[in-house]
């Protein structure tokens, strides 16, 4: 299924609750709508399923217009934050059941093979409530997939989950979306998720679309400071800089050389760090800033670190666990080259080069 949506907007009252925006989907792709909470990623989803109408624009499925069209006239299906089971139906009934509404055939087979691809086999004659809620969310998945819509929204399905369950799901959603080949619509706030799930990726913000493009181009060039504070988790640092002669100097710090574009911006500019562009261990040519640790926390496999330093306070990320003492010195080392530039409007002056030149 081909999915536009052509100057689509919504208002409600006297309130704009999504800004005219066109966004032509990837047939049998991932797109994921990223941004924060109410930065109108369900409005948006609401419109396309047709249970609500925009305000202004169309939608257009395969080329034929759809605007107005309700959702019970649509090939649509659903996951919500909250996952929606029929309590008095065994897991395998509740799979099967949009196929049975379809007379489809060979129903008992699909339903264990994709029982067997969310690991929820063994739950197949239990009732929804015999479940934890992460083998409820599966089941609630599967019975999405088990429809063969040809467009499947997802609406942060994994939101609700602890964090182990959504690891295990993110990597397993991925690889199941690529085998189904339906065209998915995938909501979240987190920019992890967005990577994982690859595909194409909207960044939304205040009913406003800042981005659209393949994820990793869309991470790596984000437009603005507003797409790149919407696709960075830890949030990206933030400095304010002058524009020199021949490079930056770091408001309170050092002055570093820096590959100014030939349309240079003048004045005061942002650069840009993510926290996993900074180090405790330097390496050469790199920019220093002495600081004071004020926090280090270990969260999984990584460990973020925050310093008080002379520009501001800044946040690291540091692959594996480690332990720093509160209060203690400690110089942040960074590379000019893996910082972004940001002129005074915001937007996007310089990125860092990837990897291989591309």
């Amino acid at each position: 299924m081909r999915l536009v949506l052509d100057g689509v907007g919504k208002t409600v009252g006297a309130e704009t609750w999504l800004k005219p925006m066109s966004l032509d989907l990837r047939s049998g792709a991932v797109t994921v709508l990223l941004g924060a909470t109410q930065a109108g990623k369900t409005s948006l989803m609401r419109l396309m399923a047709g249970l609500d109408a925009p305000s202004a624009g169309r939608v257009l499925v395969d080329d034929q217009d759809v605007t107005g069209v309700p959702v019970r006239k649509r090939d649509v299906s659903m996951v919500y934050q909250q996952f929606i089971n029929y309590p008095s139906m065994t897991v395998a009934r509740n799979i099967a059941s949009p196929m049975l509404l379809r007379k489809q055939a060979g129903v008992d087979a699909r339903v264990r093979e994709l029982a067997a691809k969310l690991h929820i086999e063994p739950f197949l004659d239990r009732l929804p409530a015999e479940l934890s809620g992460g083998q409820q969310q599966r089941v609630a998945l599967a019975r999405a997939l088990a429809k063969q819509a040809p467009l499947m929204l997802l609406d942060e399905p994994l939101v609700n989950l602890d964090y182990k369950l959504r690891e295990e799901l993110r990597e397993e959603l991925s690889q199941l979306f690529a085998s189904e080949g339906s065209t998915v619509v995938y909501a979240t706030t987190e920019p992890a998720e967005a990577l994982l799930l690859g595909g194409y990726t909207a960044v939304l913000d205040q009913g406003e679309l800042l981005q659209y493009g393949p994820t990793v181009d869309v991470f790596h060039q984000p437009r603005s400071l507003r797409v790149a504070r919407a696709f960075s988790d830890p949030p990206m640092n933030l400095l304010a800089a002058d524009v020199m002669a021949e490079g930056l100097r770091l408001r309170g710090g050092p002055d570093l050389p820096f590959p100014l574009p030939a349309d240079r911006p003048a004045g005061t500019v942002t650069l840009g760090l993510r926290a996993s562009a900074l180090r405790v261990v330097p390496r050469e040519g790199d920019v220093s800033v002495p600081g004071r640790l004020e926090l280090a926390e270990i969260s999984g496999s990584d460990t973020y670190v925050h310093v008080a330093t002379q520009v501001g306070e800044l946040v690291m990320q540091l692959t594996g666990v480690h332990y720093f003492e509160l209060g203690a010195a400690l110089t942040v080392y960074f590379s000019a080259a893996q910082a972004y530039l940001f002129d005074g409007a915001g937007d996007l002056c310089v990125a860092p080069q990837r990897a291989g030149g591309h």
